[in-house]
């Protein structure tokens, strides 16, 4: 099976080469422990693995804004390409490589508001899934648009912690972003694009094709607990987004006497042999770093 590298050597080496194509990577740490940064390397690592960047799907709906274009910039000296969700477009671009879509798709605005349906009334709950409705066939051409263009790499950034998973309109978004694009077969992809218009385009998609198989996912999930020994011990949900991962990762600060310093634990790592110990990182401004 293909690895993925993350960008990070010590870390490919804790995970026997990298991560497993074709499945999914889930990254949880509290705010500011470094996930984001990390999902930028893994992103970049694309170019030299499989000639294309990754994509970021950032599904942030409030506080302030993850400052991807800034890391990647500052950390792999790429200027981050903005998917304009909101603008007039064909669904037929998808196949014009004159046509960019962008690297980068924030889905949601930064209004403040609750994304659990707990905190919701009624009326909030469904504007919510208006809105969903609305930009989810621009999230399905971004993705399968950078798809045939060759991106196997998608991270998903801006996962806010809640304690219902299932009342999450992010992870409820997340899901059906990773089943029904991510590993579906690209033709039925296309047909849920273009809808009523698929023969339209059944050659085109045809010509298009690529292995699901191949796209890696890393979902960059925001936890409430900050120490590492804390998501250590913490119980996995049925059904939640760290019990169906194959590959999960702890990011978290950890106390050597009287200093605060950070580490990551590789909680698992399924099909594949992993280091089973708490490994410190550092963060500077070209990513994270193990052993060094």
């Amino acid at each position: 099976m293909v690895r993925q590298s993350t960008g990070i050597p010590g870390l490919d080496a804790l995970l026997g080469g990298g991560l497993l194509a074709g499945k999914l990577t889930v990254i949880a740490g509290a705010t500011g422990i470094g996930k984001t940064q990390l999902g930028i390397q893994y992103a970049h690592a694309g170019q030299a693995q499989e000639q294309r960047r990754g994509v970021i799907f950032d599904v942030s709906a409030r506080g302030d804004s993850q400052n991807h274009a800034a890391y990647a910039e500052r950390i792999a000296g790429h200027e981050l390409v903005a998917c304009d969700s909101t603008s007039a477009w064909q669904p037929a671009s998808v196949y014009d490589r004159a046509f960019e879509f962008g690297d980068y798709l924030h889905i949601f605005d930064y209004r403040g508001r609750r994304v659990t349906k707990q905190d919701l009334d009624w009326n909030e709950w469904h504007d919510w899934q208006a809105e969903l409705n609305q930009k989810l066939e621009k999230t399905i051409a971004f993705l399968y648009g950078n798809f045939v263009r060759g991106a196997r790499r998608v991270v998903v950034d801006g996962v806010e912690p809640t304690n219902t998973p299932h009342d999450s309109i992010q992870l409820n978004l997340f899901e059906y972003v990773y089943h029904q694009v991510l590993r579906k077969d690209p033709q039925w992809v296309a047909r849920d694009l273009f809808r009523a218009h698929y023969h339209e385009h059944a050659a085109e998609a045809a010509a298009h094709d690529y292995a699901p198989s191949d796209i890696g996912c890393v979902l960059l999930y925001t936890s409430h607990e900050t120490m590492l020994d804390d998501l250590i011990s913490r119980p996995l949900d049925e059904g939640d987004a760290l019990s169906n991962a194959n590959t999960l990762i702890y990011m978290g600060k950890i106390r050597d006497g009287h200093k605060i310093g950070r580490a990551l634990y590789i909680a698992k790592h399924r099909g594949s042999a992993c280091a089973e110990e708490i490994v410190p990182y550092t963060i500077d401004d070209t990513g994270l770093k193990l052993g060094e």
